[in-house]
């Protein structure tokens, strides 16, 4: 009994190697010191206006460098440092859940339970067939969930298939809530490219980041426009950046291009599937709208598109969905087609939409874009729907 309970107790942690870690705190040095380097105040060296001007934008982009320079290291330092904690697995269970997948034709190594910092527990193990078949992930976690009485899912950047070859899986809580996604788009009359973009990321840890970036203009060089924004988000947010500071690395590299032409918008609804909580960003795109039910509130924020200023503060707006809730996101061009109307008339149709599929809502709130304009589309319309459920 006392060794069991021991057993249970004992916590092993894993980080990265110490060569490793040296490169890496070596390398956070150098780009402090190198943030530093252009950290300084402000300070002419000439009575003339115009050489003034240049002076101070020159300033500017350096301290948005500085900036810059300075998250980098954090990351680097973060990673560095960062050390994963993990318990190993109950013997009892341990022997049940091998067994049980062996008669399934998955043998498991090392099962560990890995806990996250809100006090969850995720499932670390390696597993492979034994017969040459293929199981999909989802179905192995199904069988583990039953196993050891608890929901668990794949976490989203873990295998999609238990194969021959060994491959470490890990099995996140279920989360509270699942999202569902849907999306309508018209392009401008003629154009053959659309010049919105839209990107749903989904993240090992229960969240959901849903984007659309509207190009400045229409055609093919808006919609490269847009889809670069959101490849570089997608990048950023990948490399551990959080999303405001992730924002004013694509902000900043519009900013230093110099292109008075290219202003692309970015729409951001982050949501936590665990809690149900919803955070909006918006640097210049349209009003959001929640449905809950028959009401339907109008979220908005007067920032302006990227690129504009070199660097900007986002204030995102936070709300707590329910089960039964959606987000309707659109671009500056389903605006443009209801027009002056645009708010209380795309508020009343949202409000008496029946369907229950988001891809559904979003083709019919399309069909009512077209409608209000005549059947023209003088502008790209793209309409993103987010629908959320209790799991």
């Amino acid at each position: 009994m006392m060794r069991r309970k021991r057993e249970e107790k004992e916590l092993q942690t894993a980080q990265v190697s110490d060569l490793c870690r040296r490169r890496l705190l070596g390398y956070a040095d150098s780009f402090h010191e190198l943030a530093r380097s252009y950290d300084r105040e402000f300070v002419p060296e000439t009575d003339d206006r115009e050489a003034v001007l240049a002076q101070r934008r020159l300033w500017e982009s350096r301290q948005i460098i500085s900036g810059h320079l300075e998250e980098m290291a954090k990351i680097m330092t973060e990673a560095a440092c960062e050390v994963l904690s993990f318990h190993p697995m109950e013997n009892r269970k341990r022997r049940l859940l091998t067994q049980a997948l062996a008669e399934e034709g998955i043998q498991v190594e090392s099962p560990h339970y890995l806990p996250r910092e809100d006090g969850r527990q995720a499932v670390v193990l390696t597993m492979r067939t034994q017969r040459g078949g293929k199981v999909s992930a989802e179905d192995a976690a199904d069988m583990i969930s039953v196993l050891l009485d608890r929901r668990l899912m794949p976490a989203a950047d873990t295998p999609y298939v238990v194969e021959p070859d060994p491959q470490s899986f890990i099995l996140e809580e279920e989360a509270g809530f699942l999202a569902l996604t849907g999306f309508a788009r018209a392009t401008k009359e003629d154009e053959t490219v659309s010049g919105d973009n839209y990107a749903v990321v989904e993240s090992e840890r229960g969240r959901v980041t849903v984007m659309l970036s509207d190009g400045t203009g229409s055609g093919e060089r808006a919609g490269k426009d847009s889809e670069r924004v959101l490849d570089l988000m997608e990048k950023m947010l990948e490399a551990g950046y959080d999303i405001d500071a992730a924002i004013n690395m694509v902000n900043t590299a519009l900013f230093a291009a110099g292109e008075d032409i290219n202003h692309p918008t970015l729409d951001i609804c982050d949501i936590d599937l665990y809690d149900g909580s919803c955070q909006l960003r918006k640097v210049g795109g349209a009003a959001t709208f929640l449905k809950r039910g028959q009401e339907v509130e109008r979220v908005a924020m007067g920032n302006l598109p990227l690129g504009i200023f070199g660097q900007m503060e986002i204030l995102p707006v936070e709300r707590r969905l329910q089960d039964g809730d959606y987000l309707i996101m659109v671009s500056d061009g389903v605006v443009d087609a209801f027009g002056e109307e645009y708010e209380d008339s795309m508020g009343s149709v949202i409000a008496g939409i029946q369907e229950c599929s988001p891809g559904e809502i979003a083709e019919r709130l399309l069909r009512f874009a077209l409608c209000a304009s005549g059947g023209r589309i003088r502008d790209d319309m793209t309409i993103g729907v987010i629908g959320i459920w209790t799991a």
